[in-house]
């Protein structure tokens, strides 16, 4: 699933090729995806531009220039937004098949300006180009609200890192306030916004502190460790566009590069970077989870 750095990542690419563009048809293939109708989504669509794309947690939203109607995006385990025209193309997301990543990463044009087999949505523009949302595993979906319905899913989020908003009283009061894991703490985007399972096994692996630890047990200075890695972490992987484990790419058709600053996620039987003990995996908050056994403390 992508994760803060990634759905940024996509958001400031595609911002770049769709916003100030006309809509002019909308094809539904697979309308389960929607949360409202299709002759909704098409009424209140067409016709319409997107001025602005936001990101909150792991959500896309999309500003609409008429009604203050806003575009939700959530790609969840397998979404995928790619932006084509004659020239190029743009994609970000989980590569639905090998060939398919094959094919974004050789450039190939024109194998999708045209529905693929998970293609759901189509989006066509005044200027011939189109915006295709795909997925192979029918969990993302897209709805289209209101301000005051915008509100309300964005309320549901907890504190966002990288804004103002995430202050580290704030921070520490969540932990010590919960029995549960750490890192159950740490993935609940209730709590805290946008961090999944990559960033959560990798702050806890900086911070020295095992995943399975009950949050009101994390010392304030751990916690303080923790507040600070979690910053760290994600403005690195945003810098490196991401990390690509699987098939990610994101919305130039590229792969994340942070894959190369892993410490432990996706390391588990090798040796520990920092003090060359095993990197072991469990389960933790139903999600496979890696640590170094010496490094980080019960």
């Amino acid at each position: 699933m992508p994760e803060l750095p990634e759905v940024e990542t996509i958001k400031n690419d595609l911002a770049q090729a769709i916003l100030n563009k006309k809509i002019v048809s909308i094809k539904v293939i697979r309308k389960n995806i929607l949360r409202k109708s299709v002759k909704y989504f098409q009424d209140n669509l067409v016709g319409n531009k997107f001025v602005e794309i936001n990101r909150r947690g792991k959500l896309m939203y999309f500003n609409l220039e008429k009604d203050d109607l806003f575009l939700l995006a959530h790609l969840r385990m397998t979404g995928q937004f790619i932006y084509c025209n004659k020239d190029k193309f743009i994609a970000g997301g989980h590569a639905n098949s090998k060939k398919e990543e094959e094919q974004i990463l050789q450039g190939q044009v024109g194998d999708f300006c045209q529905a693929g087999k998970y293609t759901r949505v189509i989006f066509e523009f005044g200027d011939k180009s189109k915006l295709f949302f795909n997925d192979l595993r029918l969990f993302a979906c897209l709805d289209l609200v209101n301000k005051a319905e915008l509100k309300k899913v964005l309320d549901r989020f907890g504190i966002e890192p990288l804004t103002a908003n995430f202050k580290f009283k704030d921070f520490f009061s969540i932990l010590q306030n919960r029995r549960s894991k750490i890192k159950a703490v740490l993935l609940d985007q209730h709590l805290i916004a946008g961090i999944g399972n990559i960033y959560a096994d990798e702050t806890l692996f900086i911070a020295g502190v095992m995943p399975d630890r009950p949050a009101n047990e994390v010392t304030i200075k751990e916690a303080r460790k923790l507040f600070i890695a979690i910053e760290k972490i994600l403005k690195k992987s945003i810098e490196y566009r991401g990390t690509t484990f699987s098939d990610y790419v994101d919305s130039k058709g590229e792969k994340g590069s942070f894959m190369k600053l892993l410490k432990v996620y996706g390391r588990q039987g090798q040796e520990c970077l920092k003090c060359k003990s095993i990197i072991q995996k469990t389960k933790v908050a139903g999600r496979g989870t890696r640590f170094c056994p010496k490094c980080q403390k019960s």
